[in-house]
């Protein structure tokens, strides 16, 4: 066997083949997560809320263990830290808490 054909298959040993389908890829629109936890799982729910409108359904559920709950606080821990790095701060204003029928109602 030649090396050239030992570097490939060294080079994609412990590799991970990860697909992307079109949907998935553009993805989905959240500005509110809501967290809940057990024992044994994270379940996080992605909201959109627009104002105005009265009701809001969850877009997306994940379910994570708390080991992978973990890691993924330290990642966005991580990218934010490296973003606010190239870009500058992010602020964070405070909100008061929206309310369950937040924004103006419509008149006739």
């Amino acid at each position: 066997m030649s090396d050239e054909n030992n570097n490939s298959k060294k080079s994609k040993k412990g590799q991970i083949n990860i697909e992307l389908d079109e949907k998935v890829a553009e993805g989905t629109y959240s500005n509110l997560a809501i967290i809940n936890h057990s024992v044994s799982e994270f379940v996080v729910d992605f909201v959109s809320i627009m104002p105005g409108t009265p009701k809001s359904k969850v877009k997306s559920r994940i379910i994570l263990t708390p080991q992978h709950a973990k890691r993924l606080l330290k990642a966005l821990g991580e990218n934010v830290h490296r973003f606010e790095k190239a870009h500058g701060e992010i602020k964070d204003y405070d909100q008061p808490p929206i309310p369950l029928n937040f924004g103006p109602t419509g008149q006739a």
